[in-house]
């Protein structure tokens, strides 16, 4: 026992290739005290038998960044440490089998190109000499990405260990976990059969045990393991150590070379869960048996696309177990419920992909005190309570991996684990045609169908079957008023004497105002970046109530808590399922809530951003004066046992008026004419207020001192690197998506980050940061120059804003 350590600074459980990329790169960073714990020895869990293909494309720059930092890393690992790696910069083909296929592949050409990743598009013939063993007679094109490779997992991960000691990292094997100690909120001690270590921060990085790892600390980690299988062959004439990557999502296979011969995997519809009951003691190293009739499914898809494996030898049908997800990422990130206490798993077969960026970006996360850059996609933080139960997140899972090589469609839904999250008004407006969709859980109106109109989605990138349903309730929002259930919403108060110097300093805004005042209350990180859009209610001196989208239930709380100075008499309660919240948006919202309440609300007597307690039929309602759609709007938070009250009283209300039940794409298409950004997608802790185009909510000059006032100051009056700005174009036909390429005098400058249709301009509609990083920019640069948007490969000209399209001199908003 003498060479084990009794403490460190950070403790890593999991010997995989996440936990010993992790330990390499805190180590380079100059954190010594590092000790890796292995229950076993390195990659006995799932990496060892790893497919190792290593691709880089994904639909968030951000995260085909982190995935280009393992391609780095790669390329220069075995040179550092002397230990090969298996890794080969041979390319990765992807092929399209159907026009919607083809579609898909030219948006991706355009990701890629917005996000500087180098991909070529393909006839079937060039694609066939590239991989010559393949029949290419139903191929209607492919893309190439030349940087992309494979990899040995068990090669990389032994390299990285060793470049992980030699920088100072201790890594431990045969020591197993088994208990933590836990302190004010934090781990103080990591618990293993070999003796108890103390420490400052642990990291778990125990792939499909991650979970069980997590339970130890009181740490949820949404993940589960499924079955997946691949077949490795003898070897096959023809087949060359240079020949590409392969993955042909048509028929749900992928497919690498392997000492001349080729491996073969893919994702079935109809994956098959593990260790449901929990995972067998000594699990090592071992794969589970060979189920070739569940495989046989894969084999006669891929003997059409690779003939020679009719007569290949096949070595082994390999069956191992991996940690999976309910929304097909990766798990990075401080978990909500500790300090201290981070994650790195739960990689959906991609591990060896990620592994290098994922290392890199998760240490930075340690070291800094931060994600090194926006990682929303794949933080803890984006799940919520829908994720506790494990049952429904292996549902969800399942749904997931058989999704996996399918087609991405635009506004696609899950159809597992619903409903679970219901509004009490679910019942009623399924009734009326609502269309929903689900975030968090929560069962939300997308859309409604009239009678004798099919209330499901049709997927396709072309025009939606929803899209006359969306531009009725548009209408009505724009021309009569719109109703629309708005329960989702997450709903935190902010209480105590300390309240107005909490928010004071976690907000960039000035909340110093009176009771009744509504403050949009952007809150920053140290380097200016928007971490949080919230709506802050100041109700009474000591009490704010505080407004924040759906999916940022978690995040956003997690973030206040965190931030708000200790010592201080303010006290953070999640009240989202307390309320209900009805928006009643329109130049006729006012005479229809004037009919159900007594109380003033003429634009004298409630004045657009203020507060206001009344009465709605019968409801003690908390109305806040603001618009999403830039329209008069009334926004209604009542206890939640009113809500299907007021919603009959307010329909019966504006019959007359032409009131309607609307959704969320209408809430969509509206806030694009306004320009209002969209959170999380627009804007991000990679966005300060200045580059997104609302300084004007900041007070740099209020007495309070805030998160991130250095940042800005500094920025303050410099040339901006990037700045959001909205494009239309004047074809109807076009859709736009979002990630479609911007050009502006023919040279990129940055992607949409989203995009719509508005339907009152008659014109789709998108929005995007112009970059300039060398010499900077201003407005005068981004409203000169001759635009294009790339749209599919096509580009399209277009026209850019800075203001809003849809502004009647706020005629109807401040009526």
């Amino acid at each position: 026992m003498a060479d084990f350590p009794t403490q460190a600074q950070i403790v890593i459980v999991g010997g995989g290739i996440i936990g010993a990329s992790t330990a390499y790169h805190l180590a380079k960073l100059g954190l010594k005290d590092v000790v890796l714990l292995e229950r076993h020895k390195l990659t006995s869990g799932s990496t060892f038998h790893a497919a190792g293909l290593v691709g880089q494309l994904r639909s968030n720059a951000n995260i085909t960044q982190l995935l280009g930092e393992s391609v780095k890393l790669y390329q220069t690992l075995e040179q550092e440490t002397g230990l090969a790696t298996g890794w080969k910069m041979n390319g990765g083909l992807r092929l399209a089998c159907t026009q919607e296929r083809w579609t898909e592949v030219k948006r991706q050409a355009t990701t890629a190109r917005s996000f500087g990743l180098e991909m070529h598009l393909l006839s079937p013939q060039e694609a066939q000499d590239l991989w010559p063993l393949m029949d290419v007679s139903d191929v209607i094109g492919a893309a190439f990405l030349p940087t992309d490779g494979q990899a040995n997992p068990s090669d990389i991960t032994g390299s990285l260990a060793k470049g992980a000691r030699m920088h100072g990292a201790r890594i431990l094997e045969d020591t197993e976990v088994t208990g933590f100690r836990i302190a004010n909120g934090r781990v103080t001690t990591v618990e293993t059969d070999r003796g108890p270590i103390a420490c400052e921060i642990v990291v778990n990085c125990a792939g499909q045990w991650a979970r069980k790892v997590g339970r130890m600390a009181g740490v949820n980690v949404p993940l589960v393991s499924v079955e997946h299988q691949y077949m490795i062959t003898d070897r096959i004439e023809g087949v060359t150590s240079t020949l590409p990557t392969l993955r042909d999502p048509d028929r749900l296979t992928y497919y690498k070379e392997e000492v001349g011969g080729l491996v073969m995997g893919g994702y079935e519809p109809n994956p098959i869960a593990w260790g449901l009951d929990g995972f067998p003691k000594g699990f090592n190293f071992q794969l589970l048996q060979s189920n070739f009739d569940h495989f046989e499914q894969l084999m006669e898809l891929a003997l059409g696309r690779v003939p020679a494996l009719e007569t290949a030898g096949v070595k082994e049908l390999i069956n191992g177990p991996e940690s999976f997800t309910p929304d097909g990422n990766f798990i990075l990130g401080q978990a909500p419920e500790l300090t201290g206490f981070f994650v790195g798993a739960g990689f959906n077969a991609f591990g060896i992909a990620s592994g290098g960026g994922a290392g890199k970006a998760l240490a930075e996360w340690i070291a800094g005190g931060r994600a090194p850059y926006d990682l929303a996609p794949v933080d803890i933080l984006r799940f919520g309570r829908n994720h506790q139960d494990v049952a429904w997140v292996r549902e969800r899972t399942l749904e997931a991996y058989g999704k996996h090589y399918t087609i991405a469609w635009p506004h696609e839904e899950h159809a597992s684990g619903r409903p679970l999250r219901r509004s009490p008004l679910y019942d009623r407006l399924r009734a009326q045609g609502a269309v929903f969709g689900e975030k968090l859980g929560w069962e939300r109106p997308n859309w409604f169908a009239q009678p004798g109109e099919e209330a499901r989605d049709r997927y396709t990138f072309g025009r939606p079957n929803w899209t006359d349903a969306v531009a009725r309730e548009h209408a009505a929002v724009r021309e009569a008023v719109g109703l629309f259930d708005q329960t989702s919403f997450a709903k935190f108060r902010m209480v105590g004497r300390d309240a107005e110097a909490a928010l004071s300093w976690l907000s960039a805004a000035d909340l110093a105002y009176a009771p009744g005042t509504i403050t949009v209350a952007p809150m920053l990180n140290a380097r200016g970046g928007v971490e949080c859009d919230l709506t802050a209610v100041r109700v009474a001196p000591d009490d704010y109530y505080l407004v924040a989208g759906t999916g940022a239930a978690t995040k956003d709380f997690d973030w206040l808590r965190r931030n708000t100075p200790q010592g201080l008499d303010a006290h953070l309660i999640d009240v989202s399922s307390a309320y209900g919240v009805l928006s009643l948006m329109g130049p006729n919202a006012r005479r229809t809530l004037e009919r159900v309440c007594s109380d003033d609300v003429s634009n004298d007597g409630f004045p657009f951003a203020r507060a206001k307690r009344i009465n709605v039929a019968g409801a003690p309602t908390l109305a806040l004066r603001v618009t999403y759609v830039g329209e008069l709007g009334f926004e209604l938070h009542l206890p939640v046992e009113f809500t299907a009250t007021v919603y009959d009283a307010l329909m019966a209300a504006g019959a007359d008026l032409g009131i309607a039940n609307a959704g969320y794409r209408a809430i969509e298409t509206l806030r694009l004419e306004k320009g209002y950004w969209a959170s999380g997608s627009d804007v991000g802790p990679d966005h300060t207020p200045f580059e997104a185009g609302f300084g004007w909510a900041v007070a740099l000059g209020k007495t309070a001192d805030f998160l991130g006032r250095d940042a800005l100051r500094a920025a303050q009056g410099q040339r901006l690197k990037k700045r959001l700005a909205g494009f239309t174009v004047d074809d109807p036909s076009i859709v736009l998506l979002g990630r479609e390429t911007i050009y502006r005098n023919g040279e990129r400058v940055g992607w949409l980050s989203s995009g719509g249709f508005g339907h009152t301009l008659g014109k789709p509609i998108g929005y995007g940061y112009v970059r300039q990083p060398e010499g900077g920019l201003d407005e005068a640069f981004v409203l000169s120059g001759a635009y294009e948007l790339d749209v599919a490969t096509v580009r399209v000209p277009a026209t850019v804003h800075l203001a809003p399209l849809y502004d009647p001199e706020m005629r109807r908003m401040l009526a």
